[in-house]
């Protein structure tokens, strides 16, 4: 199975390969919007290089600076991935705007928007990669790169639809405008990764499938407690970090107590592979009525 580093490391190959295709086809065709294209994929190859580097220094084990791991410095990647996409898009508004208060001239040649769509089809299907290994591997810096390409790929059927229109009927607007169009959509998209940056920052929840995933192993596995409740979970990259109060009867033995958490922790843990489990033990003096999970 690959992992999330060998993942990282052809992903910045694909960046590469696909950038010297885009870098071509703009050079053949003289199109802003293609160029603007291209100018995107630099940007995705320096996020390449950075998912990488987040993912690499992520993967070292907890130590005594960070006794809770690394993994949230996948998180980062998203806020460098906004201010180069930001960067890019202003770069793109800028060679936009000089066509149009210049005469520009649009001549699309078929050879150059063949590169555009071999381009645009390898970035297509590498989105959808990290895409679904990100999320089943549950990494914050690959996922949010799959979406980055992923926006890269709508941009470049934008662009290809604008510089062969300019091409065609001598409307030569067209191109500069959807440069404009595509700055605008690499900002939107840059917005949304930010966002769900800093919601992991934040530590934010898990989802509700995971949520309902986390109550269904206490209240199945629980036997010999009474409930849990003052259930948080909260996602870090990877690693998902539980913590609830489980209630038993306060005649049992400690052994008794700890062998429920056992169960209950190899349960979690066979649903939620990379999770961290803390569990308070409670007598039934401790119970409470709301939104606790009976057992």
């Amino acid at each position: 199975m690959s992992t999330p580093i060998s993942i990282a490391w052809k992903s910045l190959v694909v960046a590469v390969v696909v950038l010297a295709l885009k870098a071509l086809a703009a050079w053949w065709s003289g199109s802003v919007a293609l160029f603007s294209d291209a100018v995107e994929s630099i940007v995705n190859v320096a996020t390449a290089l950075v998912v990488l580097a987040a993912i690499v220094y992520a993967a070292r084990p907890a130590d005594a600076g960070h006794p809770y791991g690394h993994e949230k410095a996948e998180y980062f990647v998203a806020m460098i991935e906004a201010v180069l996409i930001g960067a890019a898009a202003f770069a793109i508004l800028s060679e936009a705007w000089q066509a149009l208060t210049s005469d520009h001239v649009v001549d699309v040649p078929g050879h150059a928007v063949a590169v555009a769509v071999v381009a645009a089809a390898i970035n297509g299907i590498w989105s959808y990669v990290l895409i679904a290994r990100g999320r089943e591997l549950r990494s914050a810096a690959l996922t949010a790169d799959g979406w980055h390409l992923f926006a890269d790929v709508l941009s470049t059927a934008g662009v290809l639809v604008g510089a062969v229109l300019a091409s065609v009927t001598g409307i030569v607007i067209l191109d500069p405008l959807l440069a404009i169009a595509v700055a605008l959509h690499i900002l939107w998209s840059g917005w949304r990764i930010l966002k769900s940056s800093i919601d992991g920052l934040m530590d934010s929840a898990p989802d509700s499938r995971t949520i309902e995933l986390i109550r269904t192993a206490i209240a199945s596995e629980g036997g010999g407690a009474i409930q849990a409740h003052d259930l948080k979970a909260r996602q870090a990259g990877p690693v998902t970090f539980i913590e609830f109060h489980l209630v038993v009867n306060g005649e049992i033995s400690v052994r008794e107590a700890h062998d429920i958490c056992d169960r209950i922790e190899t349960a979690l843990t066979e649903r939620l592979s990379n999770s961290q489990i803390t569990i308070h033990v409670e007598p039934e003096t401790k119970s409470k009525s709301r939104d606790s999970i009976a057992i």
